[in-house]
């Protein structure tokens, strides 16, 4: 494990941020894999049913993104300070967590997808063959659950080479398990739904493994620290903020997708496939930000306040050049990219007249998802959410004033004034969060 003392530089940021980015860019290939497999079976309904699944229960799971994020910065602080018991203790609360909402949802999964189904109504049949596929995968939920908190623990002490071997090993056995399952023994939905549920289950054994250093000697099982109130409520209030940030933001993006069916199925299809480039961006940038997270809640723990600032001006330095690569990228080859994506004519020239705002999003975005890694790892959760408040308010306020004046440029625009309220917002907190570390 690297020393925590050590100095911060380009290469010790690159370290912790590359593996993050080659693991993200495995996520897409897992879903077009399990698409394409039951789309072998030749009906239509088999892929309805398990795209419905995985976006269920990927909704359900997304609700404890928290526990990553704040396992992150509580861990980072806690072995910056030194205090090893503190950093072990902190991944078993995450994992009894994260076991507990687990178990919850397998008691509760009747109403659970009587819930989902009355909110996403489908045919009889893909209905029916959701619930065989969701019946199965729900029985992974304890283990997906808690490798967010093995995710976010292995961020935390840099070793993020751990976290792309558990993806790879996650994604490689379900892609093996898929074409042997489905091609194979013909299980069909079934098929996909045990291949993700035996990858859930050892990923969790290999996560656990990864972070064997947490259960050396006692610290693992010192319930009297691991069952601390002061403790519990801490971890409690830095991962409640941080729920309540995400639902904000991800409300936002909702937002935007529905104004923009408002202004027809074109528009909509062309904002949709220039919404693939920011998810791109997101898996590219998320490795500088996970850097932040990392660095500058180690730095915190140590009480060097030097450190944090040159934390949070490395990471943000490898950043903006990123980000800066990627709008050039999107701005060149674009139009390829939209013609991949889409062959309706009228959806392609659509795509490439808002073009420019895929382009801009990057270079726009960047100052608040380094500003997220950085107050997250100073566990500044509070005011997070405060900031988000705010910037949500202001992102209103713009589509109220932008959409019906400048139509989908407009809401274009607004989607960038959310992203600069977050920056702007976040960056008149910093000068205080940087004060008190002594």
């Amino acid at each position: 494990m690297r020393d925590a003392s050590a100095p911060i530089t380009h290469r010790r940021v690159l370290k912790i941020a590359v593996p993050i980015v080659l693991s993200n860019a495995t996520v897409p290939i897992l879903g077009a894999v399990d698409t394409g497999v039951v789309g072998q079976m030749g009906q239509a309904a088999p892929i309805g049913a398990v795209g419905i699944g995985a976006v269920i229960l990927a909704t359900i799971y997304w609700v404890f993104g928290f526990l990553r994020m704040g396992t992150t910065g509580l861990a980072a602080q806690a072995r910056g300070a030194g205090d090893t018991a503190e950093t072990g203790a902190l991944l078993m609360r995450g994992l009894l967590l994260g076991g507990a909402a687990g178990l919850f949802f397998i008691v509760a999964q009747v109403a659970i997808l009587a819930g989902a189904f009355a909110l996403s109504p489908a045919s009889p049949e893909v209905e029916a063959l959701t619930r065989d596929y969701l019946e199965i995968r729900i029985w992974g939920a304890p283990a997906t659950i808690a490798l967010y908190a093995v995710t976010g623990w292995l961020i935390a002490v840099e070793r993020t080479r751990g976290v792309f071997v558990l993806q790879v090993w996650m994604n490689g056995l379900n892609i093996l398990l898929d074409l042997w399952f489905v091609l194979g023994l013909g299980w069909g939905v079934e098929g996909v739904a045990v291949a993700t549920l035996i990858a859930e289950w050892t990923g969790l054994a290999l996560g656990l493994w990864l972070c064997r250093d947490a259960f050396g000697g006692n610290q693992w099982r010192d319930w009297a620290r691991i069952f601390d109130p002061a403790r519990l409520r801490r971890m409690m209030q830095v991962n409640g903020d941080i729920m309540i940030r995400s639902v904000l933001l991800t409300g936002s993006f909702t937002t935007f997708l529905f104004v923009g069916a408002d202004l027809g199925d074109v528009t909509l299809a062309a904002n949709q496939v220039l919404l693939q480039f920011l998810e791109i961006t997101a898996f590219a940038l998320d490795g500088f930000a996970f850097s932040a997270e990392a660095l500058v809640g180690s730095a915190v723990g140590a009480k060097d306040r030097y450190q944090v600032r040159r934390a949070s001006v490395t990471a943000s330095q490898w950043g903006v050049g990123g980000a800066v690569l990627l709008g050039v990228t999107f701005f060149v080859a674009g139009p390829a990219l939209i013609d991949l994506m889409a062959t309706a004519p009228d959806v392609r020239v659509a795509a490439r007249e808002y073009l420019i705002w895929a382009a801009l999003a990057p270079v726009i975005g960047v100052a608040s998802w380094m500003f997220d890694g950085i107050f997250i790892g100073a566990t500044w959760t509070r005011a997070m959410r405060t900031a988000m408040i705010q910037s949500v308010a202001i992102y209103v306020v713009a589509l109220f004033l932008l959409v019906p004046t400048m139509g989908n440029h407009g809401l274009w625009a607004a989607l960038m004034v959310l992203n600069t309220a977050r920056a702007v917002t976040l960056g008149l907190r910093y000068p205080r969060l940087e004060a008190q570390v002594a």
